[in-house]
């Protein structure tokens, strides 16, 4: 029991282990702030210049609600609501559109910021020329072969 102790410790406290949660937690806060700004910037705009339309009402209704004798709602209506499917993928292409900035701004400070890799900047070193122990034992190997 104590050696399952010690490597649920080891994997729970190892370096990746912990990015991975901090991770985890920011890229949720950062998913409140594109749920924020997709349904309170972008898509009161784009809702006046279709006529006023708020996305997030958008529905198609397969079954009205039921209602009693007395007007009161039995069963509630079933509805397809596309609109706000409408803004959950608005709000997946700003995370994934900021996700491959922020990789792609990584990865040129990784590469150095206008620099070339060496191995592209470096050009393949030529063949050495052949030693005079190597140009004589081909001379040996071809008067052999003539023979």
């Amino acid at each position: 029991m104590s050696k399952f102790i010690q490597e649920f410790k080891d994997f729970a406290v190892k370096g990746n282990m912990i990015d991975m949660a901090v991770g985890i937690i920011i890229g949720g806060a950062f998913g409140k702030i594109v749920t924020s700004l997709v349904n309170d910037i972008i898509m009161p705009p784009i809702g006046w210049l279709v006529g006023d339309m708020n996305f997030s009402d958008l529905s198609v209704v397969l079954r009205d609600a039921k209602l009693d004798e007395a007007g009161n709602e039995v069963a509630a209506a079933i509805t397809l609501n596309y609109g706000n499917f409408i803004q959950v993928i608005l709000d997946f292409l700003i995370v994934a559109l900021c996700i491959f900035f922020v990789i792609k701004a990584i990865n040129r400070l990784k590469n150095g910021v206008g620099k070339k890799k060496e191995e592209e900047a470096a050009a393949p070193a030529p063949e050495p020329e052949p030693t005079k122990e190597e140009k004589l034992l081909t001379e040996i190997r071809d008067i052999l072969k003539n023979k």
